[in-house]
């Protein structure tokens, strides 16, 4: 699975050529997440995220790694998220690839609520989602805004029953992410 996506994910990246315009690349994300549990706030972000987006087709694919979650409350806290819950070794990144489902022209500066339907892939586990998300189209980038959440379950992070007072369910994140032209693509 984690092939699949992989060959997704630089697939749609050595599509571009140099002169192509229409592949823009992430050049600044900030993906962030809060578990918000009776007993104990967790809160980390991330801003080693790589992406690209087809401004034509509207197709788009972002990687996050793992590891590179900082922020935690404490250094133990951090080592769980990785080694307990993310099993970030076996797991190194999660992804969203998919497509804005309206019909936006991304070539047209403007403000646009729009909804991305793809794949979440987290821990191992793709589900399909759609997403609600703000969308900035100027001439220097494209800035794409969004809050959802995710159940754990659904990608089959168990938390033990010992810690359940610290560990929510349901995490809220928070994406932040800056496309443009001279993005650090491949």
């Amino acid at each position: 699975m984690r092939k699949e996506l992989f060959l997704l994910f630089f697939g749609l990246a050595s599509l571009v050529h140099a002169q192509d315009r229409t592949k823009w690349w992430l050049k600044r994300s900030m993906v962030s997440f809060v578990s918000e549990a009776p007993m104990e706030r967790i809160a980390a972000e991330n801003q080693r995220s790589t992406g690209v987006l087809d401004r034509n087709t509207r197709a788009f694919a972002i990687q996050i790694p793992i590891v590179e979650f900082q922020g935690f409350n404490a250094p133990l806290q951090r080592e769980h998220f990785n080694e307990n819950y993310m099993v970030s070794g076996t797991f190194p990144h999660a992804t969203f690839s998919g497509r804005i489902i309206e019909s936006v022209d991304l070539t047209i500066p403007g403000t646009y609520a729009v909804r991305a339907k793809g794949d979440l892939y987290v821990h191992g586990v793709k589900r399909e989602r759609i997403i609600p998300c703000k969308l900035v189209v100027t001439e220097e980038g494209i800035r794409v805004t969004s809050t959802f959440d995710v159940a754990v379950d659904e990608h089959d992070i168990r938390i033990p029953r010992v810690v359940q007072q610290k560990v929510a369910a349901v995490v809220q994140v928070k994406v932040d992410v800056l496309f443009d032209p001279s993005g650090a693509g491949p």
